[in-house]
């Protein structure tokens, strides 16, 4: 089971502004490639702008802190934001973190459609995102 930093999300209460932030002042570059399918009747709805280093994604996202309570997962990776990394083997991940006796909220495709996602908090309570592309 392999995993690569994919993105880094932002909570912001103002999309524009934060896009506007990072294209301008960081220089960051609108990202039109492997974007998420947002499945905005399933849990979260909010806006998301996504910008790039040309490596690494940063999805500068709607704060929603009924997002969790929505989609029924006790993990809301967007009321505060979260770093997300990819894996090639999710099943191996999930049976990682049960091995290790660490809770995760598997959102399933609730949030993105085509990308199998779970989250888990680290020890100071910042959330985690792992996921995989499901096959189409």
């Amino acid at each position: 089971m392999k995993l690569k930093l994919h993105h880094v999300n932002l909570a912001t209460e103002n999309v524009d502004r934060m896009n506007a932030f990072y294209t301008r002042v960081l220089g960051l570059g609108t990202c039109t490639e492997d974007l998420p399918v947002l499945e905005k009747n399933r849990g979260y709805a909010g806006d998301v702008a996504f910008v790039s280093d040309g490596a690494i994604q940063f999805h500068l996202a709607e704060k929603d802190i009924q997002a969790g309570f929505r989609a029924k997962q006790f993990v809301n990776p967007v009321s505060h934001g979260h770093i997300a990394y990819r894996t090639d083997d999710i099943e191996a991940f999930i049976k990682h973190l049960e091995d290790n006796g660490i809770p995760y909220a598997d959102w399933r495709n609730q949030a993105v459609n085509g990308w199998r996602q779970i989250f888990f908090y680290d020890p100071d309570g910042n959330v985690i995102e792992v996921h995989e592309v499901e096959e189409v």
